[in-house]
Formats: structure tokens, sequence, C-alpha cells
């Protein structure tokens, strides 16, 4: 009979979670580019800051805060100088042992003994090497020399290999030959690799023979140097790092434990064969260590390899270079340095950015993100929602649905109803289409209606509105803090035209130098102008012509701005800035203005600033024009923009009616 045990997944993500709802990071996102920030410093605040509603989610900045503690706390592990210090230690210590039998000898040969110990060199690398052929009267002494010997040998080969000084434990006598061979086997296999003619079957049946040698199990002779040109970087590191008699010292004695293994030359090959294979490991670049406890070569090879591996984790988190991606970021660096949690992290920041990517929301252009026409609608919504959620709370709606048998004659065709359709209600297929809907459920029961059963009578297109919104791009917007008011206000109004109004045609014109029509999409990732210039006159141009191309529509035209002209369009279609403004640009600006005036536009301006000359000319434009000139606080700039839109609309509709 099974048995089954229920408690905790510690395995990952919880596999009966509801999956992440994209669509709040997509608001989120939007809420930062609605406030004036661009769609790829949006995503990448987002992933730093972690995932909204999601507990217990960490972003970048909680991890690489993470790899900061770890790399201090890798530092704090000890010094370098470990190796030196414990051969200096058990020098003294088979020196003194030495001395100690020799003392009650009353020969000669005693006597010489003792001096020539006593004519060793402080230096205690050639202390070792000249000691390294004296015969020992004290056995004790003996085995201490023997036992610094061993400890040289496991940690020179151990700084080479992390695998090494388990094998170094090794009593049999074969095991220095058989590191002979792993290494001549290496080597061998670097230059066929060189060469052209390595295999993978090469590298398997090399891990078959020494594959204990290398605890990381590497899969291929890609990631096999990898490992091995990461450790030796990190010994030529610590090199560095020494003080340069330490440095001599520690070379001298890894020069003596090569070349008594019989290692020296082909450490050589491999040290030369790493380095040109990987140059980019930061070679000789000193680290510093802040601990106390002394390291040996192995150990703090180990140290310093891990504080290169969290220096280049820091960096890919940090995700602060041209083109960075999330999958940038190397998986198996993050577990190894903080675990499988936050691994977890990182998989669902991945997540977040690839489903927003595969639902249309985001798209890489150029290596750089994007929103899509999808996700700028939902912006538009989320803008007009701020703007509405402002609003008085004492209005009745805006439905203006009076007169709605004029909108047009009857076609005889229906179709589903959309929101801000102002089309008579077709009752029959209305009621049709829900009890096809719920035709299997319980029969005799009464028709429940959704909104998808709804449909309207289609009938002929009405007059609608030519609406231009022309907003001012210039730098001033950003000193003033405005900038992000007036994208929220484009996409807030170009979303209300287009969903409820979708008879009227609305363009969007930004201005500073120079003015151009703005698209949807390009409303959300829109970015103001560093250059000098407010070219009125050519955003009036602009203007004009779209409003000619609907001669039977009502004409709306609502500027939002922050200075007076400074610049016009000169006859070769040049811009031309001065400051003040000169004569010409107001002429020319001026005369745009009288254009609008026969076409019987008013012109609207919500001025972000008082300047004294910027209050002259739009009370003067608002003189000839006949316009209005409102001076709202950025913050209910939407507002005053969404209501004078709706106020123009109901007055046209009321003068139709």
């Amino acid at each position: 009979m099974s048995r089954y045990r229920y408690g905790p997944y510690h395995d990952g993500p919880d596999p009966l979670a509801p999956p992440y709802d994209v669509r709040s990071a997509l608001d989120a996102v939007g809420d930062a580019v609605l406030d004036g920030t661009r769609a790829d410093e949006a995503l990448r605040d987002l992933l730093r800051r972690g995932l909204p509603g999601v507990r217990d989610r960490r972003g970048l900045d909680d991890l690489l805060r993470e790899v900061r503690e770890r790399r201090r706390a890798v530092r704090d592990r000890g010094r370098l100088d470990g190796t030196l210090e414990r051969v200096r230690a058990l020098l003294d210590t088979a020196v003194g042992q030495e001395r100690a039998e020799l003392f009650p000898d009353p020969g000669d040969e005693a006597r010489l003994r003792e001096a020539e110990l006593d004519a060793l060199p402080d230096d205690t690398a050639q202390a070792v090497r000249r000691l390294s052929d004296y015969q020992w009267r004290s056995d004790a002494a003996r085995r201490t020399f023997e036992q610094l010997k061993d400890l040289l040998r496991r940690d020179v080969l151990d700084a080479q290999f992390q695998g090494m000084r388990q094998a170094m434990q090794n009593p049999d006598p074969g095991a220095m030959e058989r590191v002979k061979d792993m290494m001549a086997a290496l080597n061998q296999m670097l230059d066929a690799e060189a060469r052209g003619e390595h295999t993978p079957d090469d590298f398997d049946r090399f891990m078959q023979e020494y594959g204990d040698f290398f605890p990381e199990q590497p899969r291929n002779l890609d990631e096999l140097v990898d490992i091995l040109a990461r450790r030796a970087a990190a010994m030529d590191r610590l090199m560095a790092s020494l003080s340069p008699e330490q440095r001599a010292e520690l070379a001298d004695l890894m020069d003596q434990v090569m070349q008594d293994a019989g290692l020296a030359l082909e450490m050589e090959r491999l040290t030369g064969a790493l380095r040109a294979r990987r140059p980019d490991l930061g070679w000789g670049v000193p680290e510093r260590m802040t601990g106390d406890a002394p390291l040996g070569v192995g150990d703090a090879t180990s140290a310093l390899a891990e504080l290169a591996d969290l220096a280049e984790l820091e960096a890919a988190l940090a995700q602060d270079y041209p083109g960075a991606r999330l999958d940038d970021i190397d998986e198996d660096a993050v577990r190894r340095a903080l675990g499988r949690r936050a691994v977890d992290d990182l998989a669902a920041l991945r997540r977040i950015e690839a489903e927003l990517e595969r639902q249309g929301y985001l798209r890489r252009r150029r290596g750089k993100l994007e929103l899509t026409a999808k996700a700028v609608r939902r912006l538009g919504e989320t803008a007009l929602r701020r703007v509405f959620s402002r609003l008085d709370g004492d209005r009745q709606g805006d439905h203006d649905q009076q007169d709605a048998g004029k909108a047009g004659e009857l076609t005889g065709a229906t179709r589903p109803w959309r929101f801000g359709d102002e089309q008579p209600l077709d009752v029959v297929a209305t009621v049709r289409n829900a009890i096809r809907r719920t035709a299997g459920e319980r029969p005799g029961g009464a028709v429940r209606l959704a909104v998808d059963d709804f449909e309207v009578q289609e009938t002929e297109r009405r007059t609608g509105a030519a609406v231009c919104l022309l907003v001012d791009l210039s730098y001033s917007m950003v000193l003033r803090g405005t900038w992000g008011a007036a994208k929220q206000t484009a996409l807030a109004l170009h979303s209300l035209v287009t969903s409820k109004y979708p008879q009227d045609a609305i363009q969007i014109v930004g201005f500073s130098n120079y003015a151009r029509t703005l698209h949807p999409t390009e409303m959300a990732g829109l970015d103001w102008d560093m250059v000098q210039g407010t070219n009125l006159h050519h955003a009036l141009m602009i203007a004009g012509r779209h409003l000619d191309r609907h001669p039977d529509f009502e004409p709306i035209v609502l500027i939002v701005t922050d200075g007076e002209p400074t610049a016009h369009l000169r006859p070769d279609g040049r811009s031309r800035f001065d400051y003040p403004p000169s004569p010409d640009t107001l002429v020319l600006t001026m005369a745009e203005v009288d254009k609008m005036t026969r076409r019987g536009a008013g012109m609207n301006f919500f001025m972000l600033a008082d300047d004294r000359r910027l209050v002259s000319f739009v009370e003067e434009v608002a003189r000839r024009n006949g316009g209005r000139v409102f001076a709202p606080d950025a913050e209910r700039l939407g507002e005053y923009v969404v209501s004078d839109y709706l106020r123009v609309r109901r007055s046209r509709r009321r003068a139709a009616g």
C-alpha cells in the first residue's frame, strides 16, 4: 500500500501557485511611462524593484545587494600569505627539533651542523631549498620537514586543480605519477584542439581516466578550459596581491615543488595555453583581502576565484551596459553565489520579460525595447482612468446620448456592441445571442444577458470632429517637470477619441525646433527633445493639413505648451531659432493662427508656465481667434484637456440638434 507525505515544496517555485498576471507588470511599466519614463527604462526599473503584488519575490537590486554582501564576506575570510606563514612555522619547528637533537652531542660534526643551521638565509624559500639535501639527525625534524614539503605540494597543486588536494592525500606512491600523466594528457588534448583535431570522444576518455581531479564535472573541453583558466587567473591575482618579498618567496617555493614533482614544464605549457584562450579574466590584477585568518594557497586561490565570479555576476545583475538583457545573467553563477531561491527569483523576472514580449506588449527593435500598439491601447486606457478619477465626483457622466436617432440612416446590418457606440440597440439580435449562449443551461430559466451578447444597428457614418492636440516637446518641459503630464494627456485623449468617439479623427503633433505627427506607439516611447526652439508655426501647418483633409468635420485644436514661439519654418524647409522671438517668427505663427480662424477652428491653449511673453502671446491669439486660455497645474492638465474636448463636442452636438 502506497504511503504519501505532505509538506512544503522546497524545490523551486510552488508548481500549484497561480501564474503571475503579466498585466500587473504591464500596468507597473505603464505607470512609469505615463510619468515620463521611456519604456525600456520603465521595464528595467520594474525588474530592479521586483514584481508588484508578489510577496517574497526579489528584484535585481535585492540580488545585487546579496552579491555585494557575499563579496564582503569572502574578503573577510582571511589573508593571502597563509601558506608562507605555515611554511615558516614548520621550518622553525624542524630547525628547533634538529638543534635539540644536536645539542647534547659534543662532537665536531654536531657543531658543523649547528653552524650550517645558523647560516640559513632569512628568505623562507631559500632556506627550504638549502635544507632539501640536508641529512637530518633528528627523526622528528625529518618528519616535520616532510610535512612541510607535503603541505607545499598539496597547496600548490590545489591552487591549480581544485580536486588535487584529495588526490595528493592518497598514500599510493604512484599518485604523483598519475598527476604527471593527467597533466601530459591535458596538454596533449589542448594542443590537438588548437590544431582542430580534438573530438568529443577524446574529452570523454580523458574524463573517464582523470575525472576525479575535477569535482566540477565539466561536460566538454570548453567548460574544462573555463574552470582551469579561472583558477589559474585567480592564482595569478594572488601573486600580484602579495608584497614583492612575499611574492618572490612563494614563487620560489612553488617552483621547487614543481621541479621536484617533475611538473614544471607541463604546468608552464598549461598556464600559457589557458592565458591565450581566456585573456579576459583579469590576469595579474591585485585583489584585497581583509580577514585575519591565514589562508593556504589553495584556499586563497578559491577565494579569489569566487571574488572574480561574484564581480562578474555583479556586473551582469547591474544591467547598466548597452543592450543588457536578463539572459546575460549566468544561472549557474547565481546558484553558486546565492542559492536556489535566487535562481527562482531570476527565473520569475525572466518570465515577466518574456511574457510581455510573447503576449505582444513589448517588442525589441535594434536591441531596444518598445511598447506595441496593444500595450499603448492599455496605457491609454490607464491614462484615461487617471484623468476621469480626478474629475469632479458630481459629474453625471458623459455618455452624450441625446438625439441618438439623428446619428445617421439605418443600413439594415448589425454588429457587436463596442464601448462608446451610440447606435440604436438591436434587441432581437441581442436576445438571440443570449439564448444561443445559454442553450445548454437549465431549460425554462430566465435569459441572462452578457456584454458580448449586445448588438447595435449600423448607421451611415455621421460627421464627426477633427481633433488636433499640439504638444510641446522642448527641453523646458522637462526642466519644469511637466513632460510626464503632457505625455499622459496625449495618451488619454487619444484613447478617449479612438475608443468612445471612433467617428472623430484625431492627430497628435509634437513640436520643438520642428514639428511632427506622433503615432500611438510612438507616443508611449516619446522623449523630449534637447534642442532649442518652440516651433508652433510648423505645428499649426501640420494641424491645418489634418483639418483640411476632413472639411466636413468640426475642427478642435488644443495646444499644450510652456513657452512662446521661438522658431519658425523658413522657405527652404529649415528651422530658424531666435530668442527673444524674432518678428518673422511671430508674424508667420500669427498667419497660421489666422488660417485656423478662417477654418472655423477655435484654438484653446493650456499654458504650463506664466512667463510674461507667453501670457502676452496667448492673449493675442485668443483675441484674434476667439479661443480660450487655461493655466492648469501640471498634474491636472489631463483633466483640463479631456474636459475641454468633451465640452466642445457637447456644444457641437447641441448646436446640431
